[in-house]
């Protein structure tokens, strides 16, 4: 499975690309708006530092206007995937990237059949947000499995799954269980998949065991 890391942030996406840990970017209006940067800018800067897929995100609701918006994110750097709500003028404008193939992103799944719909509109990522289904009272990660069940049933039916809306740790282990394609984590979860107390408990062991030793590796 795949990690994207869901930020704006520059810095924290250094940080993580330094480590190869990093296979793409998403992002969208809010992490944009929260990080007080130009979207156009942001998209540029991130594109410097990933050479995997970024996702930006459209903002207008009409087909006509996302179709235009996304030809301009695009524009900025060939690894630029157009994010698209999925609406129906949001599936018309996916179709439409399709034809002038430009990959696509289409956000805000929540269900199998809109997941169905994106990839016959030929979505090259569809991105489930799990963890705002767990907010209803619904099993997001049971959304994982219904699509990963409906795509593998079909030879012809290509789009990525993203798992989105990633709130903790299980969520990822769930997730990477359960077949999705790709897991986009904010930075703090990401960077605790490493901790485990016994890992904390083990090392600490052993510098004690290695001091008791009074050597040294030189």
């Amino acid at each position: 499975m795949k990690f994207f890391v869901d930020t704006a942030e520059i810095d924290e996406i250094k940080d993580l690309s330094g480590m190869n840990l990093v296979d793409g970017v998403t992002t969208n209006p809010s992490l944009i708006a929260k990080s007080g940067n130009d979207i156009k800018e942001t998209i540029k800067k991130i594109c410097e530092i990933v050479s995997g897929p970024v996702s930006a995100e459209v903002t207008a609701t009409e087909t006509s206007g996302m179709i235009e918006e996304g030809k301009i994110l695009h524009s900025l750097s060939p690894n630029v995937v157009v994010k698209i709500p999925l609406t129906w003028e949001g599936l018309e404008a996916c179709n439409k990237f399709t034809e002038l193939k430009i990959p696509t992103n289409v956000t805000l799944c929540f269900s199998a059949p809109q997941a169905l719909l994106a990839a016959k509109a030929g979505a090259t990522y569809v991105s489930p947000f799990i963890g705002r289904l767990d907010d209803t009272g619904i099993n997001g990660v049971d959304l994982i499995g219904e699509i990963r069940e409906i795509y593998d049933n079909y030879d012809d039916l290509n789009t990525m799954i993203l798992a989105a809306s990633i709130r903790n740790i299980n969520h990822v282990t769930q997730v990477a269980m359960i077949g999705a394609d790709v897991a986009t984590i904010p930075p703090k979860i990401l960077k605790e998949l490493v901790k485990h107390p016994l890992t904390d408990v083990g090392l600490s062991n052993f510098l004690n065991d290695w001091a008791s030793t009074g050597q040294k590796i030189k």
